[in-house]
């Protein structure tokens, strides 16, 4: 391997690498965000006390129940009457809640509880607050309130465990025959930074320690919710916590909000991080875009549009303008200096409904605050794109082979952020194998960013008690924590990343690069999906050699079909189903270097046609999806195994019905071109890398170090010379940091935090080179200084 450190090539964006939030799996309630107490404003069901339930002691009787009437102010919809009907020697009646799967207390750590309460007029209701085990033998805390003041009152107070445990509870117990109302029943503990209102500690640096450019919030699906009702309202989320309502999220379970567009921004401040909102554009997730209940039609679009220009005035504004000095009012003046918002969380699967919306957010976000900087779902054909949101969940196999994506990308197309990826499949809970493929990913968008901006993991969070999304960067439980080898390898990156790429080359000994030497093989196809085409004309040519020509005058028989209703008759290949995913194949899997011809014509349905090529077998091929979702793009989709992932860009394309259009695909290697009536619309490079070794490197300007990251996929270590061109001196000294385990299956757990985890070593280079020897299944960080001789 060699370094070229006197040739440096494109700067390296300093936002590359973040961290991107949703509640999802109660990664925020029951998890960042520190409240112990579950349910504790009695709104997250409308039938029953939710995580609430009654104990009748010593003979006492009473009851407990949801109430709605004299509430403690507008934004709560019910409260909880505790009430003891009769009352014995010694006994009680009281309320029990074990917070989120279980109430977790340090021994002499402090604890604030706070709550409202209001005793019916007339009675006499004493109170008596314990933090005690499962079973009420041992007790950690306890407070008295000897009266209660009549209507609705906050009562503080500060307890201190005397133990440690995971699973406590609290309970809130009343002596006295009558009836106490009770409302936001909060316990926190001590948190990150000493935040009111904060966030749990442990959670919270690890995340630091991943050291985020940015923190994009507050998703994700969840901004969306499943019909507008549900949808992230940023200016419910602010202010005192008993004003905020909260609502019903996107992944089962209500959030109370408490972790709120405030505590966001303050979270990014905290982090040094710039803050990324997403804001909600009348789409709801999955919803059908004809549908009124799932999407908000565009002539009623206005206030939302409004809503994202509210959100960046609270967030930058002055304090004299209405939604600075809210900020301020909510003990923030200064201004939190929002740069970045994103218009629509992955609406580009409704691009028929995001192409009505995205210019008129556009505009207006622009025309008021033009220094923002604005993130799109997905290319608009006729208005501005900045930057590009691109999601990916493949297996590992799928990133090691797409670890070069952007090494043709289009310079003159939109910037990218990459903000969703994760092996997701054959990943266990997280395990050594995804790490290994999103660190080789991670490289080449590292590599190329000039062109990749920003990138984030996700999800971020997950409890192990509501694993919703699989697999996670950090896994907890109501008092513990530990990083996944994904994790560990989002924290090497980040805490790693110069500001310059260094040109690397890598050639195993007594070989050749073997670079540009690969091509795409296989026959061809013709597809629909719920769409109806006929085609024409199909011709194969590899220089002047015809390999196929099929002007469908009669039945052929060369055509292989896995479904659809196909005739041929009259010089036309007709396919008249509405079904998905139709495909008819013919030719060769040797073959490559070809030129594929045709013309086809779209006859009606909701998408436009797919033209296969490199088609082998049924789950491996290439097909280019000509007017694709919803009849609004283009893009090359490759089949591995039977999943599916576009590589390229995706392009706004249109298909019209009843056009004849000429289609010509040429495969030179592992390039790919495409026309549609003789316009290049496309050209993409699919060369795969070879491997084992992946590298990329850097310089950081500030300290002078190189930095070298290399990921060995494969299941022998790799012994190698790693030599550094242009130094001005001979030697370097430095660390490896290596995060390594010889099974590829390997996960960390509760039992076994650092099973795999980043193990570091010093290592020094002389006379410019250094044999390092990168074991098997492995990602190694090299950070070298030069000195010495």
């Amino acid at each position: 391997m060699t370094v070229d450190t006197g040739n440096p090539g494109a700067k390296i964006s300093p936002m590359l690498y973040g961290a991107f939030f949703e509640e999802i799996n109660h990664a925020g309630d029951g998890g960042l965000y520190a409240e112990l107490i579950s349910n504790r404003s009695f709104e997250d069901s409308s039938v029953t006390l939710f995580n609430w339930w009654m104990d009748e002691k010593e003979g006492s009787k009473g009851k407990l129940a949801l109430t709605s009437s004299k509430l403690l102010n507008d934004a709560q919809t019910q409260a909880m009457a505790l009430t003891v009907s009769s009352a014995a020697e010694g006994g009680s009646v009281s309320a029990v809640n074990n917070g989120y799967w279980g109430i977790a207390l340090t021994k002499d750590a402090s604890y604030k509880l706070s709550f409202y309460a209001r005793p019916e007029p007339g009675d006499n209701m004493p109170l008596r607050i314990t933090l005690e085990s499962p079973d009420g033998k041992e007790l950690y805390a306890e407070q008295t309130v000897d009266k209660l003041k009549e209507g609705w009152h906050p009562y503080t107070y500060t307890l201190t465990s005397t133990g440690t445990v995971a699973n406590a509870r609290i309970v809130i117990s009343a002596a006295n025959v009558g009836t106490v109302y009770l409302d936001m029943v909060s316990l926190f503990p001590e948190t990150w930074n000493n935040r009111e209102n904060g966030l749990r500690i442990d959670l919270a640096e690890k995340v630091a320690a991943m050291k985020p450019a940015f923190v994009r919030f507050p998703g994700g699906c969840f901004v969306e919710g499943k019909t507008p009702t549900d949808a992230y309202q940023w200016k419910n989320t602010i202010g005192p916590i008993e004003t905020r309502p909260g609502h019903k999220g996107y992944w089962d379970y209500r959030s109370s909000d408490g972790l709120g567009f405030h505590e966001y921004l303050q979270w990014a401040e905290d982090l040094k991080a710039e803050p990324l909102y997403v804001a909600y554009i009348g789409i709801s997730h999955n919803g059908d875009p004809i549908a009124k209940q799932n999407t908000v039609p565009v002539s009623e679009i206005q206030p939302w549009i409004q809503d994202a220009l509210d959100a960046i005035e609270y967030a930058n504004g002055p304090v004299t303008s209405k939604w600075g000095a809210q900020r301020a009012a909510n003990g923030h003046p200064e201004p939190f200096n929002m740069k970045y918002v994103e218009i629509g969380n992955e609406n580009n699967f409704q691009m028929s409904e995001y192409i009505k919306r995205y210019g008129l957010f556009y505009k207006a976000i622009k025309e008021k605050y033009p220094e923002i900087h604005l993130i799109a779902n997905a290319a608009v054909e006729g208005e501005p794109i900045e930057m590009v949101d691109e999601h990916y969940y493949e297996t590992s196999e799928w990133f090691l082979s797409n670890s070069n994506r952007y090494d043709t990308y289009d310079r003159s197309g939109p910037e990218i952020y990459v903000g969703e990826y994760a092996v997701t499949k054959g990943a266990g809970e997280g395990n050594l194998n995804a790490a290994i493929g999103e660190a080789a990913f991670m490289m080449g968008m590292e590599r190329n960013s000039d062109i990749v901006k920003m990138s984030s993991y996700a999800p971020l969070f997950v409890n192990t008690k509501d694993r919703t999304w699989n697999p996670d960067a950090i896994v907890f439980d109501s008092s513990t924590s530990y990083g996944t080898p994904s994790y560990h390898v989002q924290q090497m990156f980040g805490s790693n990343k110069g500001d310059v790429v260094l040109p690397t080359s890598l050639v195993a000994l007594g070989q050749e690069e073997t670079s540009g030497k690969q091509s795409i093989q296989g026959g061809i196809g013709l597809g629909t999906w719920a769409t109806q085409v006929e085609y024409s004309d199909v011709r194969v040519a590899k220089g002047d050699d015809v390999l196929f020509e099929d002007h469908f005058k009669k039945d052929s028989g060369a055509w292989t079909l896995n479904n659809g209703d196909w005739e041929q008759s009259k010089g036309t290949f007709k396919q008249t189903s509405n079904d998905i995913d139709i495909r008819a194949v013919a030719g060769e899997a040797s073959w490559s270097d070809y030129t594929l011809s045709l013309k086809a014509k779209k006859t009606g349905g909701a998408e436009g046609m797919l033209i296969m090529f490199g088609s082998k077998d049924e789950g491996n091929f290439y097909w280019w999806n000509l007017g694709g979702w919803g009849n609004t793009q283009s893009a090359i989709e490759k089949s591995v195994g039977g999943t599916r992932a576009v590589i390229g860009r995706t392009v706004p394309v249109r298909i019209e019905t009843g056009k004849l259009y000429d289609i010509r695909i040429e495969l030179s290697g592992a390039n790919i071109r495409l026309y549609l009536d003789d316009e290049l619309i496309q050209e993409v490079n699919d060369e795969s890398p070879a491997g084992p070794l992946f590298q990329t490197a850097s310089r950081d300007l500030a300290t002078g170090e190189l930095i070298v990251k290399v990921v060995n996929a494969g299941d022998t270590a790799q012994r190698t010379d790693v030599s550094f061109t242009g130094l001005a001196t001979s030697s370097l000294e430095g660390t490896a940091t290596v995060l390594q385990s010889d099974d590829l299956n390997a996960e960390n757990s509760f039992a076994e935090p650092d099973k795999v985890a980043p193990v570091t070593q010093k290592v020094s280079v002389d006379k410019g080179s250094l044999e390092f020897e990168f074991p098997k299944y492995s990602v190694t960080v090299l950070r070298l200084k030069e000195g010495g001789k």
